[in-house]
């Protein structure tokens, strides 16, 4: 018998640092163990799937500028999943 979950779109935090030249994203996933969470950051979109207790939390963003997937760098602390990857090309608030 498989488990059912309530999927659900996590509250989510995205902005570009102008200091760092990243991209910044950040996802509310509370419960979700680090060993379920699953990220794929692609250059131009990133997608998230993370199973809590009776949720799962399900993300898909589409970026508006290219990202260098393979320099992201991640953090999970207290429910919160921080992203950060900097942009491919030279990039500058407009």
């Amino acid at each position: 018998m498989s488990e059912t979950r309530i999927k659900l779109a996590p509250d989510t935090v995205a902005y570009a640092d102008e200091e760092t030249r990243k991209l910044v994203v950040e996802f509310s996933i509370p419960g979700a163990p680090t060993d379920t969470i699953d990220v794929k950051i692609l250059k131009d979109s990133i997608h998230l799937t993370a199973p809590a207790r009776d949720i799962e939390y399900v993300a898909a963003l589409a970026l508006a500028w290219a990202v260098k997937p393979d320099k992201a760098e991640a953090i999970y602390e207290h429910g919160l999943l921080r992203i950060e990857v900097p942009f491919k090309d030279r990039w500058r608030m407009p």
